[in-house]
Parts: structure tokens; C-alpha cells; sequence
């Protein structure tokens, strides 16, 4: 449920003409929130995907598959938005938010493994 809510506010928020913070660092706020929206984005499809009986490559192929699915539908739908726009950059930006978050659930998922090693 948090997926698909979290999917729907990120439809919402690229439905939005003209989103501005107002701030004078406004283009890097809005990158950062890129970068911060699909990272969430990817762990909420990796918290779905897991329980499914994949082995842990697969699982995060998947979960970045999925993530940069819905950057490239999101920025798609942009482009039908009065005062936005398309942006492949804006692509870019959203997988390096994905890359972080699956390197992180990576990165504890490897921790993880090699303490049970140790215990046994």
C-alpha cells in the first residue's frame, strides 16, 4: 500500500505546474527531491519484491527495473503538464537515487550474510 501511495504522490507532485520552492537554490532543491523521491521509491519496491522467492540479484535487478520504469513514465507524464517538461537529465538524476538506495539495501543485505556466516 505505501508503494502505490508513494507512486500516486509523485504523480501528483509531476502534475503540478511550474513547481517552485521559491527558494534561490531552487534547481538544486528540486534535483536533490528527485534524487530523495526515487530512492524511497526503490526501497518501497524492494520491501514488495523481497518477499518473493527470488534469489537477491534478481530481486535487485528488479527493484531498479521497476524505479527507473516509473522515473522515465513520471518525466513522460511531465510532458503533458502545462509548465513542466520532460527531462532525460531528470532521468539521470532519479537513477542515481535508485543506484544509492540498492547499493545501500546491497550493502546491509552483504553484512547481513556474512554474520550468519560467522555464527555457524
Amino acid at each position: 500500500m505505501a508503494l502505490i501511495l508513494w507512486c500516486v504522490m509523485i504523480f501528483l507532485f509531476s502534475n503540478v505546474p511550474n513547481l517552485s520552492s521559491g527558494l534561490e537554490q531552487d534547481f538544486l532543491l528540486r534535483k536533490i527531491a528527485h534524487m530523495g523521491e526515487f530512492s524511497i521509491l526503490a526501497f518501497l519496491f524492494w520491501l514488495v519484491i523481497k518477499r518473493k522467492k527470488f534469489g537477491q540479484a534478481l530481486i535487485f535487478l528488479m527493484v531498479f527495473f521497476c524505479a527507473l520504469d516509473y522515473a522515465i513514465l513520471d518525466e513522460i507524464h511531465q510532458l503533458f503538464v502545462r509548465g513542466r517538461s520532460g527531462n532525460i537529465f531528470d532521468v539521470g538524476i532519479d537513477v542515481m537515487g535508485i543506484v544509492l538506495m540498492t547499493t545501500i539495501l546491497l550493502m546491509i543485505q552483504n553484512r547481513k550474510v556474512i554474520i550468519q556466516r560467522r555464527r555457524t
